[in-house]
């Protein structure tokens, strides 16, 4: 299912959609012609959508939201569209001119119906109506459908020449594809520019000619080693390989893969990576806030000293400790409003990391979705380091006070930082305690 690009285009689509029902049909057609005035290469804050959409001029709770690319927006909007059209019975018959549905639209123009979803990419906008069969189908406007074609008349020209390859040239192809393998050393994507440039047919479709003929004929195959897919063992090497800095170009040329395949690759084993992944976390009701964001991250950490009244004095180091360890108490403690943000924001971050993990599909892998997960997941290691650091000389502190039998003080302190960093994990912040007392039992438990 397509997702919308634009946080706050999804909450307005879902305010649009509990709104008022006289209202809706407005919303829909308001949303269509800020669309096609979008220029995709312009920013567009939210405020100026809302009040093309709506003629509303007020603001959102909370601080502004950034501003949305042109390109972002129009796929956004032309989703509110088909979002709003299907929350209520939407007619063919409320509309007083000519409405297609796709197999009417496709015969049209004499295209597939793939053709016209890719149109539905590039800004044909589509209502989900209800038709006079009772049935609901996804329908285009003809004034849609006219200002789509006045804006776009090269690809509707191509879309509307395109013609299959017959067989003769599907044989011409793999002839000199056999050729250019045999005598250039060439690989796939490299033949698939080189016809598509002679023969005048897209380069996907020289691609997608060659793969078709070495999968039903491997005898013949043009790249045999292109017909059996990599196992687990190949992808997992390619994976490390591209970690430690392995050129992707090398590795297409060490697999006999085009550098889109290693990509994919990598991206597969990042998804399955993260999916594999154990995110624990202490869930809170406030995480569900549709202000969360704002209220949890945005929030300051926590007020300076001068706002506190108060200036925090540099503790003293016993002598007894070595050198390296006294330096922990250069590191400031945390007060009580500092720690129940830190807790706060570090649970909410795994929290959205693992909502948004859910949510991956290793067969559909989209890299967005793959950079958020790890961005969420990273920010909340930054924000557990910080912590850990803070209570250091806790263990420190208990340590000492355990020392005795065979083990250092070295080794007692490595296992009370084991020790800390799983109280990180389990704390429950929302109980309001101390995580200096929690801590110190867990430590405690551990030594005894």
């Amino acid at each position: 299912m397509q997702t919308y690009r634009n946080k706050s285009m999804e909450q307005l689509a879902a305010d649009l959609t509990s709104g008022l029902v006289r209202l809706r049909k407005g919303y829909i057609d308001a949303a269509e012609a800020l669309c096609q005035i979008l220029n995709p290469q312009r920013e567009y804050p939210y405020e100026f959508v809302v009040f093309r959409i709506t003629g509303y001029r007020g603001r959102r709770s909370g601080p502004p939201s950034p501003p949305m690319s042109g390109e972002s927006l129009r796929a956004d909007l032309l989703r509110l569209i088909l979002d709003v059209s299907e929350s209520y019975s939407l007619h063919t018959d409320d509309y007083a001119e000519v409405v297609y549905d796709t197999d009417t639209l496709a015969r049209r123009f004499n295209v597939s119906t793939k053709t016209l979803q890719r149109w539905r990419k590039n800004g044909l906008s589509a209502r989900k109506l209800v038709f006079p069969d009772g049935k609901r189908r996804v329908a285009f406007l003809d004034s849609s459908v006219r200002w789509f074609v006045d804006n776009r008349k090269k690809q509707i020209v191509r879309s509307m020449h395109f013609t299959q390859l017959t067989d003769a040239e599907r044989l011409d192809i793999i002839r000199r594809a056999k050729r250019m393998a045999c005598f250039s050393q060439c690989c796939l994507s490299d033949i698939a520019r080189r016809l598509a440039s002679k023969t005048g047919r897209a380069v996907e479709t020289i691609r997608y000619t060659i793969r078709k003929h070495d999968l039903e004929h491997p005898q013949e195959a043009v790249f045999p080693y292109l017909s059996a897919p990599l196992g687990d063992q190949e992808k997992n090497i390619i994976y490390r390989c591209f970690l430690r800095g392995v050129p992707v170009s090398s590795l297409a040329d060490r697999y006999g893969r085009t550098r889109g395949s290693i990509y994919r690759i990598v991206n597969e084993m990042r998804a399955r990576q993260l999916i594999n992944r154990p995110i624990n976390y202490i869930d809170n009701a406030e995480f569900d806030d549709p202000d969360a964001d704002h209220l949890i991250l945005q929030q300051p950490q926590a007020r300076d000293e001068k706002e506190n009244g108060k200036v925090q004095k540099k503790t003293k180091a016993p002598a007894d400790l070595p050198s390296y360890l006294k330096a922990l108490y250069d590191v400031p403690l945390l007060n009580a409003q500092q720690e129940q943000h830190l807790f706060r924001a570090y649970n909410y971050l795994k929290y959205k990391a693992d909502k948004l993990r859910s949510q991956l599909d290793v067969n559909r892998i989209r890299t967005s979705q793959l950079r958020r997960v790890e961005k969420f997941l990273l920010q909340a290691n930054v924000l557990k380091n910080r912590i850990v650091r803070a209570n250091l000389r806790l263990v420190v502190s208990i340590a000492k006070k355990h020392l005795r039998g065979p083990q250092t003080l070295f080794e007692l302190i490595s296992d009370g930082n084991v020790s800390l960093m799983r109280a990180v994990e389990k704390f429950d912040y929302g109980r309001g305690h101390r995580f200096s007392t929690y801590a110190s039992w867990a430590i405690m438990r551990n030594y005894a």
